[in-house]
């Protein structure tokens, strides 16, 4: 398992493409097996899961990234189920408010941070603040940031600063106990149009399609440009991205599962051992129980 999960880790430090990723990739498992192997992962998953909830030392927040169809919500509904609600916590980020315009970037996010014990899920994440406002940088002009009057404004240092304040953002987080896992779905635009068409065709899921996201499909390579900018620029050893061939759902559910499995073991959280006064007054509750 933690072969696959280095297979699939971005490496910090090295020039990063999309184009060495195959979307459709994986690792020579089957799909007749993935059922059973998905149910594995996730008895073992709980179990740590209770174990760091226990201990309350550190928190995990996973992030989800990808473009549109690529299968954030229904990665996440089949790798957490079975966890603990009380010890999970999931958070869909959508356009930001008028009052998240009135704070720097990164507050409506850190107001989400799950608690020590905790798995934050973050679906969709600050990482918009360098990708969907890469692509539209009208959109940066809502912060009204000083000094920022018009797009002209937005050059190279202001991004460079972006993904700085991304850095030391995360590694204060982890500093402070909370292991990052981040993901990006790497979907092929081959297969987000057919799950386009289907979403057209299928009266059930008409729901999902929006209009604009024909507009978007069409700044395909100018997204893949910022992804593969962002995760050049913030993927660390301490804070990795993870890029998840999302082509075929069974297998971008075991890559999740494995890597946030792997992640756990390497916290090896443990229940408290509670101190000798304590585990005395266990023994005298039991003898006075049995005696009743």
């Amino acid at each position: 398992m933690e072969n696959l999960t280095n297979k699939l880790k971005a490496q910090s430090g090295k020039k990063f493409s999309l184009k060495d990723h195959d979307p459709a990739f994986t690792a020579g498992y089957k799909k007749d097996d993935a059922a059973l192997l998905l149910n594995d992962l996730i008895i073992e998953t709980t179990k740590l899961q209770s174990q760091l909830y226990a201990a309350n030392s550190h928190s995990l927040l996973i992030i989800f990234q990808a473009m549109d169809a690529a299968g954030k919500d229904s990665a996440i509904a089949h790798t957490m189920t079975g966890l603990n609600p009380q010890g999970c916590q999931v958070y869909s980020f959508k356009q930001p408010s008028t009052e998240d315009y009135d704070h720097d970037f990164l507050w409506r996010h850190y107001k989400a941070l799950p608690e020590r014990g905790r798995i934050g899920i973050h679906n969709r994440s600050h990482y918009e603040n360098v990708l969907i406002a890469k692509v539209h940088p009208e959109f940066v002009l809502k912060e009204r940031i000083p000094g920022i009057n018009s797009v002209k404004d937005i050059g190279p240092e202001f991004w460079e600063q972006r993904y700085k304040s991304i850095r030391n953002f995360e590694q204060h987080l982890q500093q402070s106990g909370t292991v990052i896992i981040k993901f990006f779905l790497n979907l092929s635009k081959q297969e987000q149009k057919e799950r386009f068409l289907k979403r057209i065709d299928d009266p059930d899921k008409n729901w999902k399609f929006q209009t604009s996201d024909i507009l978007e499909r069409q700044r395909w390579g100018d997204y893949m440009k910022a992804y593969e900018t962002a995760i050049a620029e913030t993927s660390t050893d301490e804070n990795p991205w993870y890029i998840i061939p999302a082509d075929k759902k069974w297998f971008t559910r075991i890559g999740i599962s494995t890597i946030v499995l792997d992640t756990l073991k390497k916290i090896k959280p443990e229940y408290p051992v509670l101190p000798k006064e304590e585990m005395e007054g266990l023994t005298n509750a039991k003898k006075k129980l049995e005696k009743e």
